[in-house]
């Protein structure tokens, strides 16, 4: 973050800088990911990553061909190229600073769910921070936000300094999964306070769950009051993309989501 800040101090005020904040890390400082195409002929860089760097590996010295030298004592092998999932939002006054002006967010072969979390996410975190700079970013608990989508766990990569032993995931290379994603609103109906569902996974009468939105917090409830597509109750919904017509104790808008704690 501070060569960031003294590349900005030293170059043009029109040109605006950009910085990758949030998601996966790949293992090369510069970000060149040329293990995906070398091992699996699938160019990272068009977003086709394969992901070579969260596989599990063995040590082989040159003169030892055969010869796996365990790096831990695990018979799995060691995830010595798996790093932790990049995350900022801690940091946003420290970005701001530093003259940054666009954050990048991991996107490409994400779900509609992840995305529109983290970027929501990004999103009130940045501007809280405009309206106070004084307020402190982590008062909003959005870093607990993050975590209700497939994630791994967290560092902050190099933008405090060279990451140690701290920043790797040396067990596994699956994701930390707690929330399931239930379901895209398509329309809202105010006279009734029904909101059609378009289903994303099997949704039933007394579900807790989150609803969410942009530029909204999420309120909790549970499911009472569920309808099919010709307006008959119903018990659950099991069938993918199923549409349903739900009640919810709140307005909401399409796009707005539904979650559940897994």
């Amino acid at each position: 973050l501070a060569e960031i800040k003294e590349i900005r101090n030293k170059v043009s005020p029109d040109l605006d800088f950009e910085t990758f904040v949030h998601g996966a890390m790949c293992i090369s400082y510069s970000g060149r990911c040329l293990l995906s195409n070398y091992m699996a002929v699938r160019d990272a860089n068009r977003g086709a990553c394969a992901h070579p760097c969260r596989w599990n590996y063995y040590l082989v010295e040159e003169q030892r061909p055969g010869e796996y030298i365990p790096v831990n004592e695990d018979e799995r092998g060691t995830y010595f190229f798996n790093s932790k999932d990049l995350c900022m939002i801690d940091h946003i006054p420290e970005l701001v600073d530093a003259g940054i002006i666009s954050l990048k967010i991991e996107g490409r072969m994400k779900s509609i769910f992840y995305v529109a979390v983290i970027v929501g996410a990004y999103r009130k975190a940045i501007d809280t921070y405009y309206q106070n700079p004084e307020r402190d970013i982590q008062d909003l608990k959005l870093l607990e936000e993050l975590k209700k989508v497939s994630h791994r766990n967290f560092t902050t990569g190099f933008y405090f300094d060279k990451p140690n032993e701290e920043s790797q995931n040396y067990d596994t290379s699956s994701y930390i999964r707690e929330y399931d994603f239930l379901g895209l609103v398509l329309s809202y109906d105010e006279q009734t306070g029904m909101a059609t569902v378009e289903q994303r996974n099997k949704i039933n009468i007394g579900d807790t769950v989150e609803i969410f939105g942009p530029y909204t917090d999420h309120f909790t409830q549970t499911i009472e009051c569920m309808l099919d597509d010709n307006d008959e109750p119903i018990e659950s919904a099991p069938h993918a993309q199923q549409i349903i017509k739900i009640k919810t104790i709140n307005p909401v808008s399409r796009n707005f989501m539904l979650r559940r704690k897994a």
